[in-house]
């Protein structure tokens, strides 16, 4: 049996009825995954979820529709089909939902829009699909009816619609379509290309994962080219684990990055990727990566866990509590010095390890400081998932330069008590630059921060900022004449 739910009737106008899919047609996205991924961030529920699939699929939808609550309000839509729908229906077409979905979420569903006049969907014992539901819709409308799909499993339907409309369909489901009768309408598939997949795995963010080659370079190992080649393997290793904590983060938080100003755009929030890419891509990339971590050596194996083990608390918990977030992610970059430090066999530097944590404290107080200053001008008063308010705005910026100048103060601190008794570098009058440089670098972070300039990431703002850049060209420069053999200055 399926669920036909009557809205309104409108008046008769010689049109026949559109139904309309909803799974990757009128939504970008899979109302069955998005049950799912809500049921599981209990992840002990997972065996509650093979029971229930034990029951079968349409058994399985209903029991995921009674257990949670999606947010149907937020969900990506087909704007194209949309628009379509709309023109069809100002005709005095009706338009109905029909979807595999269970009926009490599609019902649900169906309230978002005005122009649903009725749905179709699976009930709890049939599942609504392929040539179920094309039986179903030809019981229903006798005189005929407009379908739109978007999958291999639509085909039976157009056999037996009397229009077609193919949404967002591959290449040979299209040209099956096309081969039944000429589709009324054509929208196309949106086109996953390299630059989606790489915005989703946020391999721009990789360029934070260069610490791993500061202890290698401060442990006299740069001219190595053994050391160069683990840590560049390590290098690339952190990369492929942090992006999939990224994808399994999204995944966590996308019904709060659907109400974010810019995180909205993300792939998954956006419907661009599937859920289910993400779910399968990400723990594959975990095991790769500590997989060839444990190629390298224990060390290395251990500190990319460790790394994996804080990044999930921080993603499924330590986010949403104010300070601690903070806390965590300063952490979460000096983890990165860690990974160098067993990839290249140095000694770490208590020294390097605390600069680490006060400056990357100051830059993740920026980032908050910069999202609530964009909470308050959209109104608002709460950032979803996160443990702040608007008015902790002058909290943050407290924080954040009392972090930022602690981070000028050890770095003064270890050019006098290291760099000078030490004999470490050939000129170390050159390392004054550093405290300088950082002063300034920090005045400009908070002054854009405080004016809402910053973008959410410092780290990504500095790679672009052409003042970050030149003042990064100082300290490298600065570098270089320190441990260069061109005569000492003190």
């Amino acid at each position: 049996m399926t669920l036909v739910e009557e809205v309104r009737r409108p008046a008769p106008s010689g049109l026949a009825p559109l139904a309309v899919d909803v799974d990757g047609t009128l939504i970008r996205g899979d109302l069955l995954a998005e049950q799912a991924l809500v049921f599981l961030r209990n992840p002990l529920r997972i065996f509650t979820l093979l029971f229930w699939m034990l029951k079968g699929r349409a058994a399985l939808k209903r029991r995921l529709s009674e257990s949670v609550e999606i947010d149907v309000e937020a969900l990506p839509v087909n704007e194209e089909l949309v628009a379509f729908i709309e023109a069809e229906r100002a005709k005095g077409r009706e338009i109905h939902l029909a979807t595999a979905s269970d009926a009490l979420v599609a019902a649900k569903l169906a309230a978002r829009f005005g122009f649903v006049d009725g749905v179709i969907a699976s009930d709890g014992v049939s599942n609504l699909k392929g040539e179920a539901k094309a039986a179903a819709l030809t019981k229903r409308f006798p005189g005929g009816f407009a379908y739109a799909g978007d999958a291999a499993a639509d085909l039976p339907v157009w056999r037996a619609a009397r229009e077609t409309v193919v949404v967002g369909a591959r290449a040979s489901t299209l040209k099956a379509a096309e081969a039944i009768r000429p589709p009324l309408a054509v929208i196309p598939r949106p086109r996953i290309g390299a630059r989606t997949v790489a915005k989703a795995a946020r391999v721009h963010q990789w360029a934070k994962n260069a610490l791993v080659f500061v202890p290698m370079v401060l442990g006299g190992k740069a001219l190595d080219l053994e050391t160069w080649a683990v840590t560049l393997a390590g290098f690339v290793l952190l990369g492929i684990l942090a992006s999939s904590t990224y994808l399994l983060n999204d995944l966590w938080d996308i019904n709060d990055d659907r109400r974010h100003w810019s995180k909205r755009d993300r792939a998954f929030a956006s419907g661009r990727l599937p859920i289910a890419a993400g779910l399968a891509a990400a723990p594959i990339g975990i095991l790769i990566a500590l997989g060839g971590a444990a190629l390298i050596g224990w060390g290395a194996f251990f500190a990319l866990l460790g790394y994996l083990v804080v990044t999930l608390a921080y993603s499924f918990r330590l986010k949403q509590v104010a300070v601690l977030d903070v806390f965590t992610l300063a952490g979460l970059f000096t983890m990165r010095l860690v990974v160098g430090v067993a990839l290249a066999g140095v000694v770490a530097s208590p020294w390097l390890l605390v600069f680490s944590m006060f400056i990357f404290a100051s830059l993740s107080f920026a980032k908050r400081h910069t999202e609530m200053v964009r909470v308050a001008l959209a109104g608002k008063d709460k950032a979803a998932g996160r443990g702040y308010i608007a008015a902790d705005a002058p909290f943050l910026i407290c924080m954040g330069t009392a972090t930022g100048m602690s981070a000028v103060l050890v770095m003064v601190l270890y050019i006098f008590n290291e760099a000078f008794p030490a004999g470490m570098y050939q000129t170390p009058g050159a390392l004054w630059a550093f405290p300088c440089v950082l002063f300034l670098w920090l005045g400009r972070v908070w002054v854009l921060s405080g004016r809402d300039e910053l973008h959410d990431d410092p780290v990504a703002f500095a790679v672009r900022d052409r003042p970050s850049i030149a003042l990064g060209v100082v300290m490298a420069l600065a570098f270089v004449a320190a441990i260069a053999p061109v005569g000492r200055l003190w």
